[in-house]
């Protein structure tokens, strides 16, 4: 049912007219919305910023983990540990340095493998496909499939329980801003494919994953033996340099402008580098704003994070919903005038519109000092 908001815009006492610009002189911006940044919102500009306190008690403490340092190689996804998780999405980080001796399928939604680091070969029903570092492969729920690195390779898996991803709509900008759809790579059933029907046809291990469980079924050959097909479901790849991000150099664009992926009940965006604003009264870091709909997590994998301090590629930040949150105090220096022309930084974000769940594979590699990350002194 379409929603008819309860609102009437107006501007009350010392305020900008335009969000994330011409702030009052001396004031910090925050963005209070609903539905993350699609709904009606309210800016309200404070004397200090909204994150500086000097204590916080109680589970909606920011938190971040060093995912580098959580498991040891894994031949099997399934074995990896879930980092954070809910009833519609299961996140996890899994580290690998040979090829899988199993194939596997996932049966309780699409997957998502985003390339962390690494090089290597990706075989699955639909043929042959390479990958590389800052690569985004998309599989469809069923499809088996298997690794084979040519370099370690770490993987931060994101998985659509019980559903499914599709792209954004993406409105004015029409359907090739972003990425382009021709960008979108499929497998090919090429000569590497037909060599590993040739050469590994031999007992083959399939460890099918449903509801949580992992079964597993023995074939007395390898079952990667299509010889063709057909149709609109198969993977996709598409590389993190291959997305042009929208830009505004009079606007400081909100997080959903690069949302790369949808699912029922969560979105992937991608930070891609991209010219700061230059307009002089403009917003030149992430807004201060409430994520009280939204749990917001943040996976940082390239480059100088601008908006944090202390964060390194690897790590992952969860801001639970329900408070207030921006950018380090030592970023607010450069809130209107950057030193440098443009960010360099690729990170990906995952926006769930249920609260998730800490695993204990992120428990056990969490920074606790985080939250303290944002007191005052931090600026000194």
């Amino acid at each position: 049912m379409a929603r008819k908001w309860i609102y009437s815009s107006r501007v009350e006492g010392h305020a900008s007219r335009q969000a994330h610009a011409d702030m009052p002189e001396g004031t910090y911006e925050r963005e209070m919305s609903k539905e993350g940044f699609f709904g009606p919102a309210a800016f309200l500009h404070h004397k200090r910023p909204p994150t500086g306190w000097v204590d916080f008690d109680g589970p909606l403490q920011p938190r971040a983990f060093d995912l580098t340092k959580l498991n040891i190689a894994e031949t099997s996804p399934w074995g990896a540990a879930s980092v954070l998780y809910n009833a519609a999405c299961d996140v996890r980080f899994w580290k690998l340095d040979r090829a899988m001796d199993t194939l596997v399928r996932n049966g309780d939604g699409d997957q998502l493998l985003f390339i962390h680091r690494g090089a290597g070969s990706l075989f699955s029903d639909f043929g042959h496909l390479t990958y590389e570092q800052g690569d985004y492969i998309v599989l469809p729920r069923g499809t088996m499939w298997r690794l084979a690195p040519s370099s370690e390779t770490a993987v931060l898996m994101v998985e659509a329980t019980n559903t499914h991803y599709t792209l954004p709509e993406k409105g004015l900008v029409g359907p090739h801003a972003v990425f382009d759809p021709a960008m979108l790579d499929v497998p090919a059933m090429d000569e590497a494919f037909r060599a590993q029907q040739a050469d590994q046809d031999h007992e083959w291990t399939v460890e099918v994953k449903k509801r949580g469980e992992v079964s597993r079924i023995t074939y007395p050959f390898n079952p990667l033996d299509a010889v063709g097909w057909h149709g609109e479901l198969h993977p996709v790849r598409i590389n993190v340099k291959h997305i042009r991000p929208l830009m505004s150099h009079r606007y400081h664009l909100p997080p959903s402008a690069h949302t790369t992926f949808l699912s029922d009940r969560f979105v992937v965006c991608t930070f891609a580098p991209r010219p700061f604003e230059t307009d002089p009264g403009a917003l030149k870091v992430p807004f201060f704003h409430n994520n009280d709909d939204y749990d917001e997590v943040l996976f940082y994998h390239a480059g100088d994070f601008f908006s944090r301090d202390n964060i390194d590629a690897g790590m992952m930040t969860f801001h639970p919903s329900g408070f207030t949150h921006g950018p380090h105090p030592k970023a607010l220096n450069n809130m209107l005038e950057q030193k440098k022309p443009a960010t360099d930084e690729y990170a990906v974000m995952i926006d769930t519109r249920d609260p998730l769940e800490v695993g204990e594979g992120a428990a056990s590699v969490e920074n606790v000092d985080y939250v303290n990350s944002w007191k005052p002194k931090a600026a000194e």
